[in-house]
């Protein structure tokens, strides 16, 4: 498999002359939009497009800057569908952080599977599977898991750091690449009060611990190098000096630069 990072959080994974997308973004400037937060006060990160005709698009989960609708329309062949995690309901103020990427996935007219965990799907030469995450506001969130050739990627979209790592491991063996979030964003939203210390995606130290205890062969940095904004979301500075302290064993891609496995 060819791994191709598109910035941010997204992914492009090539096999056989097909491919499929993980949480591609276009318009990195949208995504604080529901907070009422200018284009200019954001820092957004440098992305590029994902290619057309891929057989389908996975979303970790259906925050803006990982569900971007126009990306995934972008990328997607006709009659691919996209996956995404499945939803736990709740009134206006709990869905506020996914109600923008919710309705324009639905304007765009993309076909949408909710997916559970530990589900596999099979699509052309892949195996999906969707694995448990855990959201840093309480989204809904997946990790996932594709499989080709006897070859295994693992995409922890901006998961904290959680237990699930060995039974992940002891279901499907150590990941031949991990792609791991590590900016360590501190968050505090209108409708998460009173707001959390603790990081809301993982910093670079958890990503080398949960890279270590999935046995991961290489460990890809991504979800780092922007969005800092001043008492909403403060992300940790020098995040991949950070990572390659922790670990020796790091692969960091530049933007569209590609890993094969």
């Amino acid at each position: 498999m060819k791994i191709r990072w598109l910035g941010w959080a997204g992914v492009e994974i090539d096999q056989q002359g097909e491919h499929i997308v993980i949480d591609p973004l276009e318009d990195a400037t949208a995504v604080f939009a529901w907070t009422g937060m200018a284009p200019a006060e954001m820092t957004p990160p440098e992305v590029t497009p994902p290619r057309g005709a891929a057989s389908a698009g996975l979303i970790t989960h259906l925050h803006r800057d990982h569900a971007d609708a126009a990306a995934l329309s972008q990328a997607l062949s006709p009659q691919a569908a996209v996956y995404e995690p499945e939803g736990y309901d709740g009134g206006a103020a709990e869905q506020l952080a996914i109600a923008q990427a919710d309705h324009e996935l639905t304007a765009a007219g993309l076909e949408r599977r909710p997916t559970a965990p530990w589900t596999t799907t099979t699509i052309g030469p892949f195996r999906v599977t969707a694995l448990p995450a855990v959201d840093g506001s309480g989204d809904p969130q997946v990790s996932w898991l594709v499989e080709a050739s006897g070859k295994r990627v693992l995409h922890l979209g901006d998961t904290i750091f959680h237990g699930w790592w060995w039974r992940i491991t002891e279901r499907f063996g150590a990941p031949d690449v991990l792609l791991a979030p590590i900016n360590g964003a501190r968050v505090s939203f209108p409708h998460r009060q009173p707001a959390s210390p603790l990081p809301a995606v993982m910093d670079p130290e958890q990503a080398a611990l949960a890279a270590e205890l999935l046995q991961a062969d290489h460990l890809v940095p991504i979800h780092h190098e922007g969005y800092s904004l001043p008492g909403l979301y403060e992300p940790v500075t020098d995040a991949l000096r950070r990572l390659t302290s922790a670990r020796s064993r790091v692969t960091t891609l530049g933007l569209g630069e590609s890993i094969e496995t």
